[in-house]
């Protein structure tokens, strides 16, 4: 292992309560329906492309007014998250501190752009991360910029955290190994690897440093 890649919602904090009222405010005042924005409904879409989250969560718009009402929820979320963030997952820190030391370790999600310097800034945990990625920034999804960091950082060992099936198949297809956070919103029957708290991460390391 010679790099850590990290999911962000489900990976590494539970964004969800705070994305719903957000997202609930701009919809009531778009005058569309907004009661099914619940925190359990966005985990089933977080981690999708952004235009498909708009689809699904704004089924009775056009394509181009869901598209429309996602962005101003998107933009409005990330200024409601830097005043109101949650905390990262308990032990997320100590991972970040604990790996910092040994490899770099780098973000990718299929997030807006802001979203990820958000959960930077709130958490405090900027030092730890090389680099960070999002469609964004690179017009790219999730694989290509995971398979993007591989190129640009000349790494051969890296591994791909995440949550979903949808990061299992990304971390594949970008040809990097990948490891299932069991806590977070997803299932991955097949996962080659799980963690069921973020401290796993270092346990396993060290049992392959130590085989």
């Amino acid at each position: 292992m010679d790099a850590i890649i990290f999911d962000v919602d489900g990976t590494l904090w539970d964004s969800t309560p705070q994305v719903a009222i957000a997202w609930q405010m701009i919809a009531k005042n778009r005058k569309v329906p907004y009661e099914h924005i619940t925190p359990e409904r966005l985990h089933r879409e977080f981690g999708k492309m952004m235009k498909d989250i708009a689809y699904s969560i704004f089924p009775d718009l056009s394509k181009e007014d869901a598209l429309g009402v996602l962005k101003e929820c998107m933009d409005y979320e990330v200024a409601y998250l830097l005043s109101h963030p949650p905390l990262p997952y308990d032990g997320v820190e100590q991972v970040f501190k604990y790996f910092n030391r040994k490899m770099p370790l780098f973000i990718v999600s299929n997030c807006q752009a802001g979203y990820i310097e958000t959960f930077l800034e709130t958490s405090d945990l900027s030092e730890y991360i090389t680099c960070h990625l999002c469609p964004d920034d690179t017009g790219l999804n999730k694989a290509g910029n995971i398979k993007k960091i591989v190129d640009d950082f000349d790494l051969h060992s890296a591994v791909y955290v995440g949550d979903t099936m949808g990061d299992y198949n990304s971390a594949n297809e970008a040809g990097v190994d990948f490891i299932f956070a069991k806590y977070g919103f997803g299932d991955v029957p097949d996962a080659p690897e799980t963690i069921y708290k973020p401290r796993d991460l270092i346990r396993i390391y060290e049992e392959t440093e130590n085989a």
